[in-house]
């Protein structure tokens, strides 16, 4: 399946309609989503015809695979093969897809008033995408390859989700504004046994990005082992809850919302409650308890800047989006609930009004129990920002907290990015709250103006001594530097007259 994956982006790289990985992505799932409706629509109807019912199926005649993407012939030596004489391609493929079919499956979203159905996902889905292959022959041809992979068993549907997993992570790494699709899945993998959901338990992720939170909480709680694809018995009412009830999430970005539900649904989970829209045009204030979430898992987005008319969605205004979404989320998080989010290092250590406040209510009204301080480079190549992972419940205010420090013996960089093995240590540690060289409590009686941002106390800060000449000469160069930058500026001041 994967050899046939790199064969179709090999195909669209020649395609004057498809630039880099993001658009191959895009393009690659759609097709590979219209192809797993229509096998899964085929199980349901044997299922039903097995069980002495009718099925109703969603996706009417015409607009279904094996009519117009890869039509068989029904009878004869040839048959299941082809059927050349009807199967589209060229124009006339190009036409009936943008014309006819994409039109169909946008309008499957103002059908029905049910959120929850299928079919309301996949207009949903189609909504905010369009056929981007400029080469019919082309289409033809990716067609053609993908209508070979089974998704009718389980194990096909694993293999797929796992190709998926690939390709977003592939898109991922393109660099650019792909990072806000993919979190490092050791990272999320960390996070998620760290704050443990289980069945029955409701899940929330306020920036889905491509669900990658969501899809390894499922995993987490569907699977006794994940790679060897063996599933936890449940029973047939905690099955539906996991399918309907138990993840939730927002995205604002139409082709990341795109990607995470047709992820959900590529995983197993076929009606994820994933809402496109702002998480922060939301006023977190009056929220009932019922309302809120057991557990919630993220990497919001971080150095933005909000407008007013945003901030005063919440108690404590700031124009930072991690400063709104720490309160987003600290309001939405049950009594018990467990919390684990990705900040950036400067929310931890700044300590103006904003960031004191917030840190002041996280502190007294939830237990910040540990903080983990990632490494530099962990979301290379789309970001450099130093960031941690803050753990939190809501089971009574803050005593001490517990951080430990990754520290790879390498650099991390793109071709070497971060690894199970990095958390290893962390993972047996955490709980026990055990003291290592990475390691170590602080106690919140002496945390001072809220700062509460990682500084390892084992860590031994090594002193670079130089020469004295060395030193002399460095000193002449910084001066020369100074020198330059002055005349610069009274230059600038001479020009525009500024005598004050």
């Amino acid at each position: 399946m994967e050899s046939k994956i790199n064969r179709i982006t090999d195909i669209l790289r020649r395609d004057d309609g498809i630039s880099g990985a993001m658009m191959y992505t895009e393009q690659i799932s759609w097709i590979l989503f219209l192809k797993f409706i229509n096998d899964l629509e085929i199980n349901k109807a044997e299922e039903a015809e097995l069980d002495g019912k009718s099925y109703s199926y969603i996706i009417d005649e015409k607009y279904r695979w094996d009519v117009w993407a890869c039509p068989k012939v029904k009878d004869g030596k040839d048959k299941g093969k082809l059927d050349l004489m009807n199967a589209l391609s060229g124009d006339d493929l190009l036409d009936f897809v943008n014309g006819e079919l994409f039109p169909y499956l946008k309008g499957f979203k103002s059908i029905t008033a049910d959120v929850k159905s299928v079919k309301y996902k996949i207009g949903a889905i189609f909504e905010f995408i369009d056929n981007r292959i400029a080469n019919g022959h082309t289409l033809r041809e990716v067609l053609d390859i993908i209508d070979a992979m089974d998704f009718h068993s389980q194990s096909d549907l694993f293999q797929l989700s796992l190709i998926y997993e690939k390709l977003l992570k592939d898109m991922g790494s393109d660099g650019g504004n792909s990072g806000e699709f993919y979190t490092p899945r050791p990272l999320i993998k960390t996070i998620v046994d760290v704050v443990n959901p289980s069945i029955g338990e409701s899940i929330y992720d306020p920036a889905v990005g491509s669900c990658g939170f969501l899809i390894e909480a499922y995993n987490h709680i569907r699977y006794t082992d994940i790679e060897a694809n063996k599933q936890r018995e449940l029973s047939t009412s905690e099955l539906k809850f996991l399918n309907e009830e138990t993840f939730s999430g927002n995205e604002k970005t139409p082709l990341s919302y795109v990607m995470g539900v047709m992820n959900m649904i590529l995983h197993g989970v076929e009606s994820p409650n994933i809402a496109k829209t702002n998480t922060l045009t939301k006023d977190i204030r009056g929220l009932e308890e019922k309302d809120r979430y057991d557990c919630i898992l993220a990497n919001p987005p971080f150095g933005g800047k909000e407008k007013e008319q945003i901030q005063q969605n919440f108690p404590i205004k700031s124009n930072a989006t991690e400063l709104l979404f720490l309160q987003h989320m600290m309001n939405h998080l049950k009594l018990e609930g467990r919390c684990g989010v990705v900040i950036p290092e400067g929310v931890l250590f700044q300590t103006n009004k904003a960031f004191q406040a917030v840190k002041k209510e996280l502190l007294e009204r939830f237990n910040v129990h540990t903080i983990l301080s990632l490494p530099a480079g962990t979301f290379l190549p789309y970001s450099g920002v130093k960031t941690n992972v803050v753990f939190f419940d809501r089971k009574g205010s803050t005593s001490e907290i517990y951080y430990y420090e990754v520290n790879p013996e390498k650099k991390l960089t793109k071709n070497r990015p971060i690894q199970n093995e990095h958390f290893a240590e962390f993972l047996e540690s955490w709980k026990e709250r055990k003291l290592t060289d990475n390691s170590w409590i602080v106690h919140v009686n002496d945390i001072v103006d809220y700062d509460i941002s990682a500084k390892n106390p084992n860590s031994v800060e090594v002193v670079e001594h130089k020469a004295p000449l060395a030193l002399v000469e460095s000193i002449k160069v910084n001066h020369a530097q100074i020198d330059v930058l002055m005349d610069e500026i009274e230059a600038v001041l001479r020009e525009k007259k500024i005598d004050e």
